[in-house]
């Protein structure tokens, strides 16, 4: 809290004195005095090293996506239920624990009071709101359907979100299984293992090939632990560094659409990913071509923001944008292009490209399910392998000792 050397003059008697205090800042300190019978005259604050913990937690909160979807919900239950805008922001705020959100809220109410409109006070903040929340704002406000737009923004990004905490969940428990697996590996190599080789070396008994491997790894992992550490820190840091890289990125998108299983798990993700977006973004009112602009930056593999770019320059020369996917079946399950043409020609464009992201979000959904029952069994099969693996490169010296006393 700033510190303050002041001067005042006391209400009941008009002499003048001095003294320091500490304050938020200095109406806080006139509110102050002011409560002790004195009128603040002059202030000046100290000079010195001080922290503001409430500027900290600003700088290190970051505002989730489950946070933005919530705001979009309850602003457009608010706003239909009556109450202007800068009243529901100003309820949000007293709501959210977030204080790097409480913040930008703070900043879209002044911006409102003053008579900004609403998607021009979000789009100062478009590093916390993504271009498709500012794009629907924008057209809702135009429309005259802002409470709508709020409510498909807000739906659109749920079911991202929910897609997307499918996949990584999916994902998660086979990683933290094999994690712990090696953690025990190269517990057991440091601690277990050397005790077992110095029985066998007192044995004098000929060691198989396998064995001799697992004791020279123990052997490295005691003497060159911290050689292993680097050398894994190396691999992790060259892997992060390729994947910065733009032919890195490429060539790891590249692989991951051709994955087994995952790479179908991809493509329909993106899929679902991409046509929500469009769907969402054209029934709000949005331009499509920057309805496809946006969606480019909403998905992350590179192929498929190829395809969209490409599908924006082909709707700007008036080709249908069903082509574009027709075309890139090879990224797209066959049905997206298509459905998508059969709603440009019945006019139910929007339509289509719903039904189209319902359908693989459901399949997406039923993917992970079945990944994860497929995981489990597989999971088992390589604990056993390397568990089987050790045990013989253990077990089998032990028969050697067995059979000679």
């Amino acid at each position: 809290m700033p510190k303050y050397t002041y001067k005042v003059q006391l209400i009941s008697t008009g002499a003048e004195m001095e003294g320091t205090s500490e304050a938020d800042d200095k109406f806080v300190l006139t509110k102050n005095l002011k409560a002790e019978g004195k009128i603040l005259l002059s202030a000046t604050e100290v000079a010195g090293v001080h922290f503001d913990m409430e500027k900290i937690n600003v700088y290190l909160a970051k505002v989730k996506l489950r946070e933005k979807i919530l705001f979009a919900r309850n602003m457009g239950t608010m706003i239909k239920a009556g109450l202007p805008i800068s009243r529901a922001l100003q309820i949000f705020i007293k709501q959210t624990q977030n204080p790097k959100f409480r913040q930008v809220l703070n900043s879209l109410s002044e911006d409102i009071n003053k008579g900004t409109a609403f998607s021009d006070g979000l789009a100062k903040f478009d590093d916390i709101f993504p271009a498709v929340f500012i794009s629907m704002v924008r057209a809702g406000e135009e429309s005259g359907g802002l409470v709508e737009a709020l409510n498909t923004v807000g739906g659109q990004m749920e079911k991202t979100y929910t897609l997307t905490k499918k996949v990584k969940g999916a994902m998660i428990y086979p990683g933290v299984v094999l994690s712990v697996m090696v953690a025990v590996g190269v517990l057991m190599m440091i601690y277990v293992v050397p005790g077992l080789s110095s029985t066998f070396a007192e044995a004098h008994v000929e060691l198989p090939a396998l064995t001799k491997g697992v004791i020279a790894v123990s052997n490295f992992l005691q003497n060159d632990l911290l050689l292993f550490l680097l050398s894994v820190a190396s691999v992790v840091g060259g892997f992060i560094w390729f994947k910065g890289t733009k032919f890195g990125s490429r060539a790891i998108d590249w692989v991951v659409l051709r994955v087994p299983v995952f790479g179908k798990l991809v493509k329909e993700f993106n899929a679902a990913l991409a046509t929500r977006t469009l769907s969402s973004l054209i029934s709000a009112g949005v331009d499509i071509v920057r309805a496809i602009d946006i969606t480019k930056d909403v998905v992350s593999n590179s192929y498929y923001k190829d395809t969209l770019e490409t599908a924006r320059i082909n709707v700007q020369k008036g080709i249908p944008l069903s082509k574009v996917f027709i075309e890139h079946e090879e990224i797209y399950p066959v049905m997206v292009g298509d459905m998508m043409e059969v709603g440009e020609e019945t006019g139910q464009l929007s339509d289509m490209l719903f039904k189209i992201a319902t359908f693989f979000e459901e399949e997406v959904d039923q993917a992970t399910q079945d990944m994860s029952k497929l995981i489990e069994p597989l999971l088992m099969v390589v604990i056993a392998i390397f568990v089987g693996i050790f045990a013989m490169a253990m077990i089998t010296p032990m028969y050697s000792i067995m059979s000679t006393i």
